[in-house]
């Protein structure tokens, strides 16, 4: 499986004063800290402005007092900042859906999406995983306004009695709410005390027809209103703007259904890319987040479209004036009473400020840094890391999978190209940036000094020499399979975790078979545990024992075996003889509990190593934690958070951000995270 979300590298050190192999006894707490790489983009943290972290914004409100509030959907929570750009979480629980009322964070919302502020300093909440809308009062306290919690459909009526669908944006009359009920292609009416009705196009009925009776809209997701009650629909699937008067009149303001473009122009003769946020300003002005177009665009009130800022086709973070600034997919906007525009863009987790004068600036979190720089700390840039392994002498190595390459990091956090060319696929062998690699994932050493590869989507394991000399010691590129036999007549489909034991053999997950594979220092493969296309949770021994999608492997000092089974969310042991049994977690159950064996919960577990010393630790990558696993089995969680996501230094837990592969090295602990990777030295 390719991941192709931006996976930096980071390192946790958890900094303790006594050395030593084990850890656990060390004076001094460990500590949570950044070695390498830039732990920007998605996440949960508060914080003042950069500091801060969201996960898909999608919409925004302003109340009187200046103050923002964003649904903050893939945390779903609703998050508010100050007009000095502090933010903090306002309602809900990171990482938490549901649909329970309450107070602040005891609410539960479920992919939140459009957000409106009344003029008591009520909000309101379009939560479209429930399908209903939510009550906030200005003191945090969270009901249920209309709809009743997962159950769909399109019925008027009142309070809990009424129907949506796939809710989104929300506007404000000053009394009556007014939704864009996307999946119904329908816009609502929902009064104070709950009434819902229907006010423009039929349910279930996609189109694009101009009228009253006889409107359609195709899957409308913004709204606005004018100060004479006139609303205006962003109405997605069919690039255009349109307007209801207050007698329900519907009209295309801006855009020609079902042509997609960028033109700027009057009427029918501008074009837009699948719009989706849609505000006002005091002056008549519509704004509108042309979302696949990456801009914003400006409607006057006689229709004339301009582009206010970014550039058609060019999606970045960059800050500037007009054109010149870039944005990923923004979604939604509102406007203060300075006129100035706030952003959520969306894909770049980030909140933009739009001032008056066309001046772009990000005014809460951080755009994600990737690339394939060298360079110490925050200097050097990662696409996707994900395995990790350190030699004799202490050194790291990494497989830096989107970007094609096997990145070296001394100690001191200096990073620099090991293998391959970044940037540049492909199955070559050489030497140094003379190789070249297809999304390698995994990544082992050896006691002579020498790296194994997971070329994953080459099909194959590569070995490495101290020197940097590339060949490919299993596999033929780009062959998938299952077939044993010695070195390119052997064959693998996607293989990913690696381990090596004593004698140099080396062990492979190979995760599209649904088997363990074993690779003699000779070449020759045999398939150790597991029966290649069928997958399962069963125990047992060699070819009858069954996994689901494994990915991470590593080895005790007795040379046992241990898979993180990721489909299966557990933790499997496989003994010397090949005997498999489920050490941790059971089948299908997913969850975040600690406990001992069978009681504790995993949510998709990706990495797995040992501490040499009987204890394991498990990067639980849908949990966003480490696991510490002891040799009866005990299961408590060491670093993160489940739930949350992010990067939140100094004393542990800490914050971290799906986690992917381990490696330990004396009393230090090496994650690869999914926004990152991590170091711990001094093993909790």
């Amino acid at each position: 499986m390719k991941i192709y979300r931006i996976i930096l590298l980071l390192i946790l050190a958890l900094a303790a004063c006594n050395g030593g192999g084990g850890g656990g006894g060390s004076a001094t707490k460990p500590t949570l800290n950044l070695l390498a790489g830039n732990m920007s983009g998605v996440g949960s943290s508060d914080g003042s402005g950069a500091a801060a972290r969201f996960n898909y914004p999608q919409s925004l409100a302003s109340d009187s007092a200046g103050n923002l509030y964003v649904a903050d959907t893939n945390n779903n929570t609703i998050r508010k900042i100050s007009s000095a750009g502090v933010v903090s979480t306002f309602a809900g629980t990171p990482g938490v859906s549901g649909s329970s009322d309450g107070i602040g964070a005891a609410a539960r919302f479920a992919e939140p999406a459009g957000i409106v502020c009344d003029i008591s300093g009520n909000l309101f909440v379009a939560d479209s995983g429930n399908n209903t809308i939510r009550k906030i009062t200005a003191t945090g306290v969270v009901s249920t306004l209309a709809g009743t919690a997962g159950v769909v459909g399109s019925i008027d009526g009142f309070g809990a009695a009424a129907r949506f669908g796939y809710l989104q944006g929300l506007t404000s009359d000053g009394v009556n709410l007014y939704a864009a009920d996307s999946s119904n292609h329908i816009i609502r009416k929902i009064a104070v005390d709950g009434m819902v009705t229907t006010v423009a196009g039929t349910a279930g009925v996609a189109g694009s027809s101009d009228g009253s009776i006889a409107a359609r809209f195709d899957y409308p997701r913004g709204l606005t209103m004018d100060g004479v009650g006139n609303l205006y629909v962003a109405d997605s699937n069919n690039n255009t703007i349109r307007k209801i008067t207050v007698s329900g009149v519907v009209s295309a303001l801006a855009g020609t259904a079902g042509v997609a473009g960028n033109s700027d122009g009057s009427g029918a003769a501008a074009s837009f890319n699948y719009p989706q946020g849609i505000a006002t300003d005091s002056a008549g002005n519509i704004y509108v987040a042309d979302t696949f177009n990456y801009t914003i665009r400006k409607i006057t009130a006689i229709g004339a479209v301009s582009t206010l800022a970014g550039t058609a086709g060019a999606a970045g973070s960059s800050d500037g004036n007009g054109t010149a600034a870039w944005f990923f997919a923004p979604y939604s906007l509102t406007s203060n009473s300075a006129g100035n525009l706030y952003v959520t863009d969306t894909y770049n987790h980030t909140i933009r400020k739009i001032t008056t004068a066309g001046v772009v600036s990000t005014f809460a979190g951080a755009a994600r840094e990737f690339g394939s720089s060298d360079g110490s700390g925050a200097a050097a840039h990662f696409m996707n890391p994900y395995g990790i392994a350190s030699d004799i002498a202490g050194n790291l190595y990494v497989a830096d999978s989107s970007n094609h390459i096997i990145r070296k990091m001394t100690g001191a956090g200096l990073v620099t190209l090991f293998a391959g060319a970044a940037g540049v696929a492909g199955s070559t062998d050489g030497s140094g940036a003379a190789s070249r690699f297809y999304y390698p994932h995994w990544i082992a050493s050896d006691n002579a000094g020498n790296l194994y590869v997971a070329d994953t989507d080459n099909h194959t394991i590569r070995k490495i020499t101290p020197a940097g000399v590339v060949s490919t010691f299993a596999g033929t590129a780009g062959v998938a399979g299952n077939s044993d036999g010695s070195g390119a007549a052997a064959s693998f489909n996607y293989p990913e975790g690696l381990t090596s034991d004593s004698a140099g053999n080396l062990y492979v997950v190979d995760r599209g078979n649904n088997t363990i594979r074993k690779i003699t220092t000779a070449g020759l493969v045999s398939t150790f545990a597991g029966t290649a296309g069928v997958f399962g949770s069963s125990d047992g021994s060699g070819t009858a024992a069954r996994f689901t999608s494994p990915y991470g492997l590593a080895r005790d000092n007795a040379g046992n075996l241990y898979v993180a089974d990721t489909g299966n969310s557990t933790i499997r042991k496989i003994t010397t003889a090949g005997v498999v049994s489920t050490l941790a977690g059971m089948a299908g159950m997913v969850g975040s509990s600690d406990g001992s064996g069978a009681a504790a919960r995993f949510e998709n577990p990706y990495g797995i190593t040992s501490d040499g010393v009987g204890n394991l630790y498990v990067a639980d990558t849908g949990n966003s934690t480490i696991r510490k696993i002891t040799a009866t089995g005990a299961v408590t969680t060491v670093v993160g958070v489940a739930g949350q996501i992010g990067f939140a230094p100094g004393s542990l837990p800490g914050i971290i951000g799906y986690p992917l592969s381990l490696a330990i090295y004396g009393n230090s602990l090496y994650i690869t995270l999914y926004d990152g990777v991590a170091v711990v030295n001094g093993l909790p």
